[in-house]
């Protein structure tokens, strides 16, 4: 296959699924990551991608939002180490805010049984999953349902959030990076994430690499709100180094 035939198809799959990946392509095309590098700066110098860590999405889509069943088959070995890490920034007694998402939910999978946590989430998939808990206090947060993301938004979820005080806070991002900030696609779920932020002692991003270097339509909040980050090895060293220069502590599950 040509250069310009694999572009052409890589700019087909772009649109078509939101977002393409260097090693996938790779693997894909019988061709080297260096190649695909190439074939996506190409695109991206035409206007016609976006290119992000790790891969690229189509140009003008910073409001693109994959569903929660794509999202949930998207590096599932790197968010399932991500959320194992996560236990040791469980508190052994006190609260936790669990935001929505697919690492977050993963997180809510391996908690263990017996927790007697105090739980608050807007998350319909980890409140239908914690119900189950028996020692666990669980506090459900209520609003406007959006479906693509199974999550509660708007005037409720917003006030319920106000007025608590949680130790800790574990926290979802479509995009993160030291100069763009942390961002998702949609402005209510945007909201929520930065009154969740104000009502915990302590911030823990769980986010895998391929959302470093992401940006989308909403921000909400910058890394200087986030006193840890766990993600997994695909983000370089030189980039942890980075954030940790600003003061956010990284983790490489």
């Amino acid at each position: 296959m040509y250069a310009p035939e694999r572009q052409q198809e890589i700019l087909r799959r772009a649109r078509e699924l939101g977002s393409v990946d260097v090693p996938s392509l790779a693997e894909e095309f019988d061709v080297t990551p260096e190649t695909i590098r190439r074939d996506l700066k190409a695109l991206d110098r035409a206007g016609l991608i976006q290119r992000v860590h790790g891969g690229a999405i189509p140009a003008g889509r910073l409001d693109f939002e994959p569903d929660l069943a794509e999202r949930e088959a998207t590096a599932a070995d790197e968010k399932d180490r991500i959320a194992r890490a996560a236990l040791a920034e469980l508190p052994a007694e006190g609260s936790v805010v669990i935001d929505a998402g697919s690492t977050a939910a993963r997180l809510a999978a391996v908690l263990p049984l017996d927790s007697r946590l105090t739980v608050v989430t807007h998350a319909l998939p980890i409140a239908a999953r914690l119900s189950e808990y028996p020692e666990l206090t669980l506090h459900l947060v209520g609003g406007r349902l959006r479906h693509r993301t199974r999550a509660a938004v708007d005037a409720w979820a917003l006030r319920a959030y106000s007025e608590i005080h949680a130790d800790v806070l574990f926290l979802a991002a479509n995009g993160f990076s030291a100069d763009g900030g942390l961002t998702t696609p949609d402005l209510a779920e945007a909201a929520v994430k930065r009154a969740m932020i104000a009502a915990a002692r302590r911030v823990v991003l769980l986010a895998d690499s391929s959302k470093y270097g992401q940006r989308n339509f909403a921000r909400f909040g910058d890394l200087s709100h986030v006193d840890l980050l766990i993600t997994d090895q695909g983000l370089s060293p030189e980039a942890a180094r980075a954030i940790e220069s600003a003061g956010t502590e990284v983790v490489r599950a």
